[in-house]
């Protein structure tokens, strides 16, 4: 039997390649994505696909429930990586876009693994990945609202990696830094006229959505997976100034940044 791996946000990117490397790779991939139109997409593309807006606790329900009718309540693994940014200085950003942020990134991901955790326990095994990001353990200007969402992202899955401990249900973060997808373009920015833009840094040590990859294979099959999947040069150096610099001299740093 095929293991089925569910993927959120696979209307492009990171989602829509990690869809097309898993089922190269022989697992059943049922994408999951918000618009109807990427849904139509995907179906003429040949994937199993639910409509999921994290936005909505109706639709998570709905799509909870046909993804464990689809694979007869024997679903594998969740490849948590739908989201979005919201950027801006924080005092422009509404308590109404903080919501959306956390709503996308953080609420909505733990009631769709509340829904579909218990089918992993019944059958003893299973893998929880979540798309975390290089925000989710440093924080900069202008992207405060971005990164407490996935500091959140990371301190829940902290907590639910220890609860699962006893069980063989392994709960996995991927933390890329600058990858070359459409999520710049998308991002929400509270002042058009002084908008928050990525450091040259982050270009050119950008890679391709591919390389995440190898890192989803390793978490979904090892039977010791990581914790923490760090991807790119940039987040790696950066996990590890964050590490041994004095907070004062990481400010420095990343004021600018």
């Amino acid at each position: 039997m095929l293991k089925s791996v569910l993927i959120t946000g696979c209307s492009s990117g990171i989602g829509l390649v990690a869809a097309n490397g898993l089922r190269e790779r022989g697992y059943r991939v049922i994408a999951s994505c918000r618009k109807q139109s990427d849904f139509d997409s995907l179906i003429t593309q040949g994937f199993e696909t639910v409509l999921l807006d994290l936005d909505n606790s109706q639709s998570i329900q709905l799509a909870a429930e046909q993804v464990l009718s689809l694979t007869n309540n024997n679903l594998y693994a969740i490849f948590n990586n739908a989201g979005f940014g919201v950027y801006g200085p924080l005092m422009t950003v509404s308590r109404q876009q903080l919501e959306q942020q956390f709503a996308t990134n953080f609420f909505g991901l733990h009631e769709l693994t509340q829904y579909l955790l218990p089918a992993m326990k019944s059958q003893g095994t299973g893998r929880i990945i979540q798309m975390s990001s290089i925000m989710g353990f440093i924080s900069t200007p202008g992207r405060g609202a971005y990164a407490a969402s996935k500091y959140a992202v990371e301190a829940w899955s902290d907590a639910l990696r220890l609860e699962l401990y006893n069980t063989n249900i392994k709960v996995c973060l991927i933390e890329p830094g600058p990858i070359n997808t459409h999520f710049s373009q998308n991002v929400n920015q509270t002042q058009q006229q002084n908008i928050v833009k990525n450091p040259p840094i982050a270009k050119r040590f950008a890679l391709p959505p591919e390389a995440i990859l190898p890192i989803l294979y390793h978490a979904l099959e090892k039977a010791s997976p990581k914790v923490r999947y760090r991807v790119t040069l940039v987040t790696k150096a950066t996990a590890i100034l964050k590490r041994v610099l004095p907070d004062k001299l990481m400010d420095l740093i990343l004021k600018s940044k």
